[in-house]
């Protein structure tokens, strides 16, 4: 790796930037520094630090001094690598952990400087070392009294926690950035997105999110393309979308058997189908009563398991319980302000009329958005409150709060309509206009305003963005490029892109066989989505760092669920349908019974198919296997060396 230009100190690759508040004491700067520069042996990261030299006033307003960069010598870099347990292309074919006495056994390894590891790699591995700095026997953060420490202490953490580290993210590599940019959005072809490139610069995470998106628009065609003449020549005709409901019924299923066989296949080349999780370090915001953890032996806070239950059901539950209760008010407003459009309809039927029906519709798709972004801020307020050590147990209780709620808001009504009112015509125009309402506030809100918002945060940011466009094919002077960074608004990951396409799942297949273009505006909303979502990652947020994600997690078992409920309601639309009642003139309990046994038969061959489709491709269990047996081999071979030495002696 070569170092950047416009670095005027010792010369090593800039790799994270670390920024310190403005008024931090210089004995705690120092202090920082030193533990970050200190070797291994003592405690330190034992890696490259370097202050930026102060930015020009701009505009009266001064610069940040308290920016630091950070990088690493190859050799610490490779020791890192070991220590993240990071998997890299062995000599065989196979992706194996990466050791450093097996170093030249590991393909594309030739030496130092090379591309061996790919520079996410490397900020991840800086990343993991800084988080992994330990206090000593300091009791406080030097100049900080009130930012108390303890022998095993995450020193990041405690900064971030007291806000004296304000924000610490890699930094963008303009060249590779480039000819990402041009191979993804910058120019439009009908192409695959290019994982492998995306995975080598955002991380594994970024690159399973637009894998799945990519994934998902591409099994959306067959659907699209059948629900066109479906909906051209059968407008009118409800009667005849059972076929199209069974179909939905194989596809959901199929889909999701088939994407746990891809995501596997994906992650296994990425070497992180394997990979073991690191030990989860309590999370920079959770606090309680210092004691001793069990597990590492390490002094840390400790906060009763009672009581967070406590907090959950008595507190958060309820709050749940209350806003799905208004939810459900402003459901049942929509349907009054829509039976009172249909009536001035009825009575005066012109062209405004037929205009004015619309019109609640829509007002009640813009409130579901609105009432979803102030949900999901109570919802991260709620779940910090509970006090959760683990970062994966608060993502996961906020993801649940958040899907509960979405689900219900947004398809509350359309169940009402379906199996209350029964009103397929009414059914069909009121999903039309939440799928299409939904998908231009999306839009709007996820590409065209955090570019506004972006420009309009402060006058310094328009200058240097104006000035960067003006010197767009000069090198960037480091300094100024950190600066420049720094002001950028911080990614917050795939929660909310996930949140939109499970929403957008729930459309298609719950109820697309009563509007077949629902699936056609998906892919549509899908193209523009690949488009929005690379601009944003590469010119309006910070580099993130890498995630090494084996699946999408939690998000997996959300499709699931939805796909589950899916076998619900359309079995329930057949029933419904006058083809089906046709043959139960008489008998509506047989047609209740009838549909409930259909629905228990279906659900029943899903899981079985679920259970016979394996989730991950017989090839990659074969490696796995071989890698395994060859790691009990060895080990026993070392046991028998061991056993012989005493015996040799």
């Amino acid at each position: 790796m070569e170092p950047s230009s416009g670095w005027d100190g010792p010369t090593f690759q800039p790799l994270v930037v670390l920024e310190l508040a403005s008024n931090t004491p210089q004995e705690a700067v120092a202090w920082l520094l030193s533990r970050i520069r200190d070797g291994q042996q003592n405690g330190g990261a034992e890696l490259l630090v370097e202050q930026l030299s102060p930015g020009a006033a701009d505009g009266g307003e001064k610069d940040n001094p308290n920016l630091f960069v950070v990088g690493a010598s190859w050799q610490r870099l490779l020791c890192g690598a070991e220590d993240c347990g990071l998997f890299k292309e062995y000599s065989d074919g196979s992706m194996r952990g990466f050791t450093c006495a097996n170093q030249h056994r590991f393909k594309g390894f030739t030496g130092a400087g090379d591309d061996f590891l790919s520079m996410a790699e490397c900020q991840y591995i800086i990343k993991h070392q800084l988080e992994a700095l330990r206090a000593k026997d300091e009791t406080h953060v030097p100049g900080y009294s009130q930012a108390k420490l303890y022998p095993g202490k995450s020193i990041i953490r405690r900064l971030q926690s007291k806000g004296i580290l304000v924000q610490m993210f890699p930094l963008h590599d303009k060249e590779e950035l480039k000819r990402l940019s041009f191979s993804w959005y910058r120019t439009v072809r009908l192409s695959l997105q290019p994982l492998d490139a995306i995975r080598r610069y955002f991380g594994e995470g970024q690159a399973l999110y637009f894998g799945f998106l990519e994934y998902f628009t591409i099994a959306l065609l067959p659907m699209a393309v059948l629900g066109v003449p479906y909906y051209l020549f059968d407008w009118e005709n409800y009667d005849k979308y059972v076929l199209f409901a069974v179909f939905n019924l194989v596809w959901c299923t199929v889909l999701l058997e088939v994407w746990k066989r891809y995501s596997a296949t994906l992650a296994y080349c990425w070497g992180t189908l394997s990979r073991k999780k690191a030990f989860e370090e309590p999370r920079p915001g959770f606090h309680g009563v210092l004691g001793l953890n069990p597990v590492t032996g390490r002094k840390e806070p400790v906060f009763p398991s009672v009581s967070r239950q406590l907090r959950i059901y008595l507190v958060s539950l309820p709050f749940v319980l209350l806003c799905l209760y208004l939810s459900l008010y402003v459901m049942m407003i929509y349907f009054q302000l829509e039976g009172w459009a249909l009536s001035v309809y009825d009575e005066d039927p012109t062209l405004w009329t037929e205009v004015l029906t619309y019109i609640p519709s829509i007002v009640y798709a813009v409130v579901i958005e609105a009432v979803n972004l102030l949900y999901r801020y109570a919802a991260e307020f709620l779940t910090e409150w509970e006090n959760h050590r683990r970062e994966s147990s608060y993502q996961n209780h906020l993801v649940l709060k958040v899907l509960v709620f979405n689900f219900f808001n947004c398809f509350a009504s359309l169940f009402y309509i379906a199996f209350v009112m029964q009103d397929m015509l009414l059914l069909r125009q009121s999903l039309a206009t939440l799928l299409i309402t939904s998908q231009v506030l999306n839009q709007l809100m996820e590409a065209f305003l955090p570019y506004w918002l972006q420009r309009r945060r402060n006058k310094k940011m328009i200058r240097k963005v104006l000035r960067r466009r003006a010197i767009e094919e000069k090198e960037l002077p480091l300094a100024e490029q950190v600066r420049l960074e720094a002001d950028m608004s911080t990614y917050l990951g795939t929660f909310d892109d996930y949140l939109e396409l499970f929403l957008l799942f729930g459309y298609v297949s719950l109820f697309s066989c009563i509007y077949p273009l629902a699936a056609v505006l998906v892919v549509l909303n899908n193209i523009t989505e690949v488009y929005s979502d690379a601009f944003k990652m590469c010119k309006l947020f910070k580099r993130p760092f890498a995630d090494p994600a084996g699946s999408i997690g939690v998000w997996q078992l959300a499709f699931e669920t939805i796909s589950v409920i899916a076998v619900v309601t359309n079995c329930a639309l057949i029933g419904m349908s006058p083809q089906v009642k046709a043959y139960f003139p008489e008998s509506a309990t047989q047609l209740i019974l009838w549909t409930v046994a259909v629905e228990h038969l279906l659900l029943g061959f899903k899981f079985i198919l679920a259970f016979l489709i394996p989730d991950v491709p017989k090839h990659i269990r074969v490696k796995l296997a071989q890698i395994e047996f060859e790691s009990l081999e060895a080990l026993k071979k070392k046991k028998i060396l061991e056993a012989s030495k005493p015996d040799a002696e």
